[in-house]
Order: structure tokens, then C-alpha cells, then sequence
């Protein structure tokens, strides 16, 4: 099925945004609608500023407007974190209150947190207060350098439907490349830019349509099937009363 058949999809598959490094929801949102109309308006997007204001000048600044906002704060080496443990709880307690959400879309410092979060969630290390997450769109993604967070985030394959977009002028692009191994059946968008949410050419648009194609079918198949156990246990109730 693709968005021929979306007059019977109940609902739209439901992401969370996390922007990129010294951005905002904001400016992610408005980075997002480079891609068509066709592609956005299949997906419900909610965008969250990062908990920390920017602590330095922002890359962003004179093509975005202010504020600008980051996760978390790093040394020159990306191997030690400042932030990170509280970042991690200020997502969890924004992902409960907000969700529950089907997937992830992060752009290169919120794609690094969308990758770590899911192998985190997947050992039962964190996020456990929040339903599994399904499917995740990784935009200029990377991995965390540090030992501890390697061990925690990325010793375990992952079955979570995934897409990574790359660029190949893209300076974190061999860890990004690194991190799709992780999933067990990744789907890998190549354009030639850099570190950068690209526009869709037509071979980028045919992956990206075909990634919400099976997840669009497997969100309705899911809803299909909690209906189905809902009103069979409202039947087992009422046939109780009897």
C-alpha cells in the first residue's frame, strides 16, 4: 500500500523530532519541509526544543532565527559528555507526557540521541518508561565515542525499522555508516552534499516513500490489531456479567 491507500489508514504514524546541534524544533521543522508535501503530510510530527540554550554561536545564525538550543555539550575529541545523563531523563519524562510516538527523527546531534536511545532501550538500560520504539528516520547520524556509552548504546543489533540519510561530504559520515550495521535491515540514502537535511532527488523520494509505505502498513496492522483485542476482552467482560 502507498498513499493511494491512504483513505484506509486509521491514523498517521506518529514522530518525535530532535533537531540538530544549536537549532530548534523550529528551525528542524522548516529543515523538514525541503522534503514534498506527499512525504511530510503522511506523518505526524512533533518537534521539541533540546532543555539546554545554546552555550556558544550557533552555525545557524543569520540563516535561522533565534533561540537555539542543544542537548547536550561535548570536548574537541566528542569523547566526554556534559549533560547527557540529564538530557537523557528530560527526553524520557518529554516522550511520556507526549507520546506515545511510533518513531524518532533525528538531524545529526538529535540523530546521534534518536540512535543511542533505542540500543539503550533495547539492553533496558533507559526509556523503559516509554512503549518500544518502532521506527527511526537518521539524518547526517553518528555514534557516540565514548567507551561507556558505546557499551550502553551500541552492543546489541537492533530489529527497529530504520532509515539513514547520508551525505557524502558529510564529516560524520563513517560513523553514521557504522551505526546502520546496528540494524538489522537498514534502508540507506546517499546524496552529495554534506552535513545537511538534503532535498529528496527522485531515487532519494522512492526510498523515503517506500520506508513510509511499510511503516504506514504496519501502524495499521498494529491499531487493526488492538482493536481486535479490545473489543474481545470487552466481549469476555460482558459475557461474565451474564
Amino acid at each position: 500500500m502507498g498513499s493511494k491507500g491512504g483513505s484506509s489508514i486509521m491514523r498517521k504514524p506518529r514522530f518525535l523530532c530532535l533537531h540538530g546541534f544549536r537549532t530548534s524544533g523550529e528551525i528542524m521543522k522548516k529543515q523538514l519541509h525541503k522534503w514534498p508535501k506527499s512525504v511530510i503530510d503522511r506523518l505526524e510530527l512533533v518537534f521539541l526544543d533540546a532543555p539546554f540554550p545554546c552555550q556558544g554561536k550557533s552555525d545557524y545564525d543569520g540563516i535561522y532565527d533565534p533561540p537555539y538550543y542543544e542537548w547536550y555539550q561535548y570536548n574537541k575529541e566528542f569523547t566526554e559528555y556534559t549533560n547527557l545523563e540529564k538530557c537523557f531523563e528530560f527526553l524520557e519524562d518529554r516522550m511520556v507526557k507526549l507520546g506515545p510516538f511510533d518513531g524518532l527523527i533525528g538531524f545529526s546531534q538529535g540523530a546521534i540521541l534518536s540512535g543511542a536511545l533505542l540500543g539503550m532501550q533495547a539492553k533496558g538500560i533507559a526509556f523503559q518508561k516509554v512503549p518500544k520504539i518502532k521506527f527511526v528516520i537518521i539524518i547526517g547520524g553518528a555514534m557516540f565515542k565514548s567507551t561507556k556509552m558505546r557499551e550502553n548504546a551500541y552492543s546489541c543489533s537492533l530489529d527497529t525499522l530504520s532509515l539513514h540519510i547520508l551525505g557524502e561530504k558529510d564529516f560524520v559520515k563513517h560513523s553514521g555508516t557504522k551505526l546502520t550495521e546496528l540494524f538489522k535491515n537498514p534502508v540507506v540514502v546517499h546524496h552529495s552534499k554534506g552535513h545537511t537535511v538534503p532535498r529528496l532527488d527522485d531515487r532519494s523520494l522512492e526510498k523515503v516513500t517506500g520506508f513510509i509505505d511499510t511503516i504506514e502498513h504496519l501502524v495499521m496492522e498494529e491499531d487493526k490489531k488492538n482493536v481486535e483485542e479490545t473489543n474481545s476482552t470487552s466481549i469476555r467482560q460482558i459475557m461474565g456479567r451474564l
